[in-house]
């Protein structure tokens, strides 16, 4: 059996269609239409055709990796970089497709797909942190995903950084795109690294471009130490033995080594620290969780 995923973004959609030992066939990458609600499914039914066109079977395997939380009643969507919140994604792209899907959170899918044959292989318990134009994390157990009430995965984004932290450096309270001040987000982020950028230097630099600018280790520093806050967090909760990393932030050069120093300053007691990896299946594994989560219900139902 195939199975196909579809990892949605802030920026960015990514449909990917795997083979019966989860090997990537093909895939393509679209933009996230942000012009409103009716665009962003527009978009995102024709990923769904894509890939159902690329594999020839109309009843094809395919989950779809969101951000932010969907209520498991109304099936109403809150996120802050997508134009969902209010709105049952799942009742419009059916309408539109004429089929069902099978959908996830976007960091437990990433994390699902690290802890299966990824970065998190061999660990019992999993963190997946994405940083890319948001922050979120999911988590996975003995390379499963555990049940969530509320689908709230580990929004890690928008825990409120320590009053420490910000006092440390300085720094304001800055708004996030779910409406409240001093989430992680927009510290943490790409968004957030410019924020710095601008903040720390009065210039307008990028997340690609900050590593090669010659004040970039300033910039950088601020922003290791405020993650390792997130980081130590996501630690002294769920006690993980491996925190994978995606997105594109998880880019940045030496990324693991400057945030293991930065976690070791933070460390409680003689707590060992979890192990910290870049994810094995790029910044977009979470399409290949979703595919794997797909398929694993589409076995069930068949069985």
């Amino acid at each position: 059996m195939i199975c196909g995923g579809i990892d949605v973004g802030g920026t960015k959609m990514e449909a990917q269609l795997f083979d019966e030992g989860m090997r990537l066939v093909t895939s393509r990458r679209s933009p996230t239409r942000h012009e409103d609600f009716d665009a962003f499914i527009a978009g995102l039914a024709e990923e769904a055709r894509w890939l159902i066109a690329q594999s020839g079977r109309a009843d094809l395997p395919i989950g779809i990796g969101l951000p932010g939380i969907v209520d498991p009643v109304s099936g109403a969507s809150t996120a802050s970089n997508i134009p969902t919140s209010g709105r049952d994604i799942a009742a419009a792209l059916q309408a539109s497709v004429g089929r069902s899907f099978v959908y996830g959170n976007d960091c437990v899918s990433f994390a699902l797909s690290e802890a299966n044959g990824g970065a998190g292989e061999g660990f019992r318990c999993v963190v997946g942190l994405i940083i890319g134009t948001g922050v979120g994390a999911g988590i996975s157990i003995d390379g499963g995903t555990p049940p969530r009430h509320n689908q709230l995965a580990v929004e890690i984004g928008h825990v409120g950084v320590p009053a420490r932290t910000l006092r440390r450096h300085g720094l304001p309270e800055w708004r996030c795109g779910c409406g409240r001040s001093a989430c992680f987000e927009p510290y943490m982020s790409g968004k957030g690294i410019a924020n710095l950028a601008r903040w720390k230097l009065g210039e307008e630099v990028s997340a690609a471009e900050i590593a090669a600018h010659p004040r970039g280790d300033e910039v950088l520093d601020i922003w290791a130490d405020v993650t390792a806050e997130a980081l130590d967090t996501l630690q002294l909760l769920f006690d993980p033995d491996c925190i994978t990393f995606g997105g594109g932030v998880s880019r940045l050069p030496d990324l693991t080594a400057r945030l293991e120093q930065a976690l070791l300053r933070l460390r409680l007691g003689t707590s060992r620290p979890p192990a910290l990896r870049i994810a094995q299946h790029g910044d977009s594994s979470g399409g290949r969780g979703m595919a794997l989560i797909a398929l694993r219900a589409a076995s069930s139902t068949s069985a």
